[in-house]
């Protein structure tokens, strides 16, 4: 789909923020193809990972190692997954709620984020999301999800602005579980829109930062008709909601983008859809993990790519 925007979004002035992309890296002799979108810290290196297309609702759970020099990734290890029994619901975003050690995930077919227990079953308990989110279509729907310990907010936003709107709902969640806030999310436009071929665009995915800022990955996906000339391109913005009035345009800052491209010679395209803050390096630069969807290593050329930026502020 191609989404044409009839809202400007305005600028966050300019912080200093430093952004510093890595190569990205796949392990194909420890990580299985699958469908992986979002992904949160659990601590001591561990990682629980949401799959869109896995058989049963649940997550997967990965070892992730990051040089402590360079913030590479190194070494990224499948250690099985946890298995809620009932259907996948095209599970999209997930975070981990530290007061009850459990974890939420949001799924686009039934745009509900429910919690799961560490051992991947369902407590009961979900974000009361209001009903016209809930009545979304489902590329339209709830996908990015995160949550800040510190202030006890989630966060999630609509992966495209609903029907009869120009801009996504960025919505806010207090511990009681209940929605107390919305903010209005702009894109910038589409790089794509004269080409022939398939356009997805949307945001994929939200992280916290540790000061009660977020950021914000917007991803567009090109699918060419003969997918040679297929491309990806990701940018990382900055946003404050909390310093921002409610029902206003969230102003927002890019602190980096970056192209990954299918063609005759280059095989790297890789669609980001989950990212999360990992280590903290000795010299204070802070690791940000990203994590690709394959679509299940989609006919031998995708590949489950995982890359890090470094992000000093």
């Amino acid at each position: 789909m191609v989404i044409i925007h009839q809202v400007t979004a305005q600028i966050l002035p300019d912080t200093t923020f430093l952004v510093e992309g890595l190569p990205q890296h796949h392990f194909p002799s420890s990580v299985p193809p699958g469908n992986y979108s979002g992904i949160t810290p659990l601590g001591n290196n561990r990682y629980a990972v949401v799959d869109d297309k896995a058989a049963t609702s649940g997550f997967h759970v990965f070892t992730m190692m990051v040089d402590s020099v360079s913030g590479e990734l190194t070494d990224v290890r499948h250690e099985g997954f946890r298995s809620s029994a009932i259907p996948n619901r095209d599970e999209e975003g997930i975070a981990l709620f530290t007061p009850d050690s459990t974890l939420f995930i949001s799924g686009e077919h039934d745009n509900a984020v429910l919690e799961y227990t560490l051992a991947g079953q369902l407590t009961g308990r979900r974000l009361d999301i209001p009903t016209v989110i809930r009545q979304a279509h489902a590329n339209q729907g709830l996908e990015a999800l995160t949550y800040h310990s510190a202030s006890h907010h989630f966060w999630t936003v609509t992966e495209a602005p609903l029907a009869g709107e120009t801009s996504q709902r960025l919505l806010q969640f207090s511990d009681s579980l209940t929605c107390s806030g919305q903010w209005r999310y702009v894109m910038d436009a589409p790089q794509s829109n004269k080409r022939r071929g398939t356009d997805v665009y949307g945001v994929s995915a939200l992280t916290a930062l540790p000061d009660g800022r977020l950021l914000v990955l917007e991803r567009e996906f090109f699918v060419a008709q003969h997918y040679i000339g297929s491309f990806v391109t990701c940018r990382l913005f900055l946003i404050d909601p909390l310093h921002t009035a409610e029902d206003a345009v969230l102003p927002k800052q890019l602190l980096y983008s970056w192209t990954t491209r299918l063609n005759l010679t280059t095989q790297h395209i890789a669609n980001y859809e989950g990212m999360c803050l990992g280590p903290r390096l000795p010299d204070g630069r802070q690791v940000l993990i990203l994590v690709a969807d394959s679509q299940n290593q989609y006919k031998g050329v995708l590949k489950d790519w995982f890359k890090t930026l470094l992000l000093s502020y």
